[in-house]
């Protein structure tokens, strides 16, 4: 027997929803759904168990059977994270709040983190908190690109010495008026000087460094941003706090 759609009821798209409850301040209900409904569908045919079946063992092909299940849902997973764009909902206002906690918000707690079940949630989650913790990776990539420098000093002395380069065009073109009286000629030297900037970066193997530290600042953002869980915002963030509500003794006086 089948129903008739009904022309009275509300549809609300997901992107929509998902706003809602992201101004709401309880986004973090739908990290939680994918885990709920597992745990609630498996427990589900366990609530009348007969005589008969609570004697029984799990066999050895349901168990190879779950964790079959276990490792393509696992798989699935790992290629949502490296398919999709973490950037995608991140927005300009993001990087203009207060940086969260490293300790409180950033780490969190052991019982913080854990492996996504599904893929949705996957991707639920790094979009997320990438834009919570945008300003956290932005730190963390300033720190793998200066570990790298430190382990390769002939890149770190050619990034000194292009930006020594610089310096001194900068100072030629103040002291000498090249803005008002030659503007050719100060064209003409900064082409000069990034050739030479490009020369010296390609010898010093500088593009090397900026790979190696865009790879690991990407892998970190999002081994991070899948792991961690979406906790409230109240939480994690100070700032949106709930607001009190002030109660007031309004008296009347009878005339």
């Amino acid at each position: 027997m089948s129903f008739a759609p009904n022309p009275l009821s509300l549809t609300v798209t997901d992107p929509a929803f998902e706003s809602w409850l992201r101004d709401s301040g309880h986004l973090y209900t739908l990290d939680t759904l994918p885990a709920s409904s597992s745990s609630s569908s498996s427990s589900a045919p366990s609530a009348s168990p007969s005589p008969s079946s609570s004697s029984n063992k799990p066999t050895p092909t349901s168990t190879s059977q779950s964790r079959l299940s276990f490792f393509l849902s696992s798989l699935r997973t790992f290629a949502t994270l490296i398919s999709i764009n973490p950037f995608a909902k991140l927005q300009v206002g993001d990087l203009a709040g207060p940086t969260p906690s490293w300790t409180r918000d950033f780490i969190g707690g052991p019982g913080e983190y854990s492996w996504p079940v599904e893929s949705p949630q996957a991707r639920l989650r790094v979009q997320e908190n990438v834009r919570r913790y945008a300003k956290n990776y932005m730190f963390l990539s300033l720190l793998f690109f200066t570990c790298c420098l430190y382990r390769m000093p002939i890149s770190l002395l050619g990034l000194g010495g292009c930006l020594g380069i610089w310096e001194g065009v900068r100072l030629c073109i103040k002291s000498w008026e090249m803005e008002e009286k030659y503007p050719v000629l100060r064209q003409v030297m900064v082409n000069v000087a990034l050739i030479i900037t490009a020369l010296v970066l390609y010898i010093c193997n500088f593009q090397f460094a900026l790979v190696y530290a865009t790879g690991l600042s990407y892998a970190a953002m999002l081994i991070h941003a899948s792991l961690r869980k979406l906790t409230p915002l109240n939480k994690s963030n100070g700032s949106s706090q709930p607001k009190k509500v002030v109660k007031r003794n309004v008296q009347f006086s009878s005339k």
